[in-house]
């Protein structure tokens, strides 16, 4: 069957190293996904504090278009209503309510800006990440077109050389 003068058509190496090749490649493949599960377990927590901090204002504003009280704890039993009230209590009166609002309004302009700041927190990682992803994909493709080039050269050379070869032979 094969002639022992004969050398063998492969290397003797060459099994080995394309087993090792494949295991890494393997071993590479399974960090990525790692990686991706993390980032993705990452996206997932910011994107739930941003919907739980959304729907935290969004449930205040519509407690404070009702009215003012609703923000206020809920009153137990009956509220007594004085006939006659004193003078110095009807001037403080105003300034508490006034002192509640303002401090109801400055909590839901804070509460605005955290949904505002954590909005444009959240654009700008996506389109770092869409960044990201587009130079991966850029250089895989080129890993990929010079693995290619490289191909396309070795089997030129070798057609060439059967080419040469067969000619060699005909002539000769």
């Amino acid at each position: 069957m094969s002639d022992p003068s004969q050398p063998s058509r492969y290397p003797s190496w060459l099994a080995p190293v394309i087993v090792v090749l494949l295991g890494m490649q393997l071993v590479l493949g399974w960090i990525h996904g790692s990686q991706l599960n993390r980032q993705h377990q990452d996206l997932l927590a910011l994107r739930e504090d941003v919907q739980n901090l959304t729907d935290a204002v969004d449930q205040g504003f519509s407690q404070g278009n009702g009215s003012e009280d609703s923000v206020a704890p809920a009153r137990r039993g009956r509220v007594r209503h004085p006939a006659i009230q004193r003078v110095r209590l009807l001037q403080e009166q105003p300034t508490e309510e006034e002192q509640a609002s303002k401090d109801l309004k400055q909590s839901r302009d804070s509460a605005q800006q955290a949904v505002a700041k954590a909005r444009q927190t959240q654009s700008q990682l996506s389109i770092e990440e869409n960044i990201r992803k587009a130079d991966e994909k850029a250089k895989m493709e080129s890993a990929e077109n010079s693995w290619q080039k490289w191909m396309w050269v070795a089997l030129g050379v070798g057609l060439l050389a059967v080419v040469i070869r067969f000619w060699a032979r005909r002539r000769g």
